[in-house]
């Protein structure tokens, strides 16, 4: 029986390419490629994959919010970040939302072909290097609800958006945002989106 797996990258391009890579090994089978984090568990649940293959960054939802519920929804389907950045924080929070595997885009091909096997036999594929920086790395000093003040003031929405969106007072975002800017030790707003990004607190 081959290795069911779930793909999910928003660039159609290189979710194509990346379909045709896996399905030149004779023992992987893609039974779903999606391009949004909130088609992922949907998908999951109609296909049964053995592993998820999940970019981050993707619309609707991100790669790790949709990992946890996949494990929550169906904890038979391991998971494997495939992605551009491997900065600790974002390992880190990765492992916390039961992620098995966690491989950079730039990996040689057949790593990816190989982790998901690792993935899929129920043993870790992350790179040793990676989980030692993830472990002497600090944890991020912001709350669950001021990293998500910050996610939404990186997408460019402004005070009343925000509060709109997380059914807030406009004085209570903005205190969140300065407690955010002083927790990170940042010039501005602009600032501290740039560093969350770069630590890997909010993606």
């Amino acid at each position: 029986m081959p290795i069911r797996i779930l793909l999910a990258e928003d660039v159609e391009m290189v979710r194509g390419a990346l379909v045709a890579l896996l399905e030149l090994e004779e023992d992987l089978l893609v039974v779903a490629s999606v391009s949004r984090g909130d088609e992922i568990v949907p998908a999951a649940l109609e296909t049964r994959p053995d592993v998820a293959v999940l970019d981050i960054s993707l619309p609707g939802t991100d790669g790790l919010t949709a990992a946890q519920e996949l494990h929550r929804k169906l904890p038979s389907c391991r998971t494997l970040i495939l992605t551009s950045f491997g900065r600790p924080g974002l390992l880190r929070r990765a492992l916390a939302a039961h992620v098995q595997g966690f491989l950079l885009k730039d990996a040689p091909p057949d790593q990816l072909a190989a982790s998901v096997r690792t993935v899929a036999a129920g043993r870790p594929a992350i790179a040793s290097e990676l989980l030692l920086e993830a472990w002497e790395h600090q944890e991020s000093p912001l709350s669950a609800r001021e990293a998500e003040v910050l996610r939404h003031a990186a997408r460019g929405a402004d005070v009343v958006e925000i509060a709109t969106s997380l059914c807030l007072s406009q004085g209570t975002v903005r205190n969140y945002l300065t407690s955010i800017v002083a927790k990170l030790g940042a010039r501005n707003r602009v600032d501290a989106v740039r560093i969350a990004y770069e630590e890997g607190w909010v993606s």
